[in-house]
């Protein structure tokens, strides 16, 4: 074993005048290859790109993926919004590509923040469902007309 030690000077780019002993010539200047074009705190930026989300409140957001039992929907929240199927339609049993399309905008309802595997769980359902009664009760104030079709009948008293 040797008690030698060597001082290793990483190289410059690819164009810098170098010296004999391989070290960037003392006159060269590095030239700059990035810009600050941050107006204010990187902290700030980062705060400012990610969307604060809570449960029960309607976000909307660009369709990413379809899949057969659920779709993501990209909101700008740390990770893509998970819609399981059966929270896409008040329709049993439907086929995601018939609800919605790639690169779609559409809104959902933040059901759960993070379920037991960190996802964010989302319903274009229950999103419509609350638009549509905000809409209901906008027309009784005004005492407007509410038409609609019949879906279900229920036997009562």
């Amino acid at each position: 074993m040797s008690d030698q030690t060597a001082t290793v000077v990483p190289p410059g780019p690819p164009d810098t005048p170098t010296s004999a002993e391989g070290e960037p010539a003392e006159d060269y200047v590095f030239r700059q290859i990035t810009a600050d074009d941050l107006e204010g705190s990187f902290e700030d930026a980062i705060t400012a790109s990610m969307v604060d989300v809570d449960d029960g409140q309607i976000v909307a957001g660009k369709v990413v993926k379809v899949d057969k039992d659920e779709v993501l929907l990209d909101i700008g929240y740390k990770s893509e919004g998970v819609i399981p199927s059966r929270e896409l339609s008040i329709r049993n049993d439907v086929d995601p590509n018939e609800i919605v399309a790639m690169g779609e905008e559409i809104e959902a309802l933040v059901l759960q923040k993070e379920d037991k595997d960190g996802r964010l769980i989302l319903s274009k359902k229950r999103a419509q469902y609350e638009r549509a009664w905000g809409d209901i009760e906008r027309k009784k104030e005004n005492d407007g007309e509410v038409s609609g079709f019949v879906i279900e009948v229920v036997k009562g008293a």
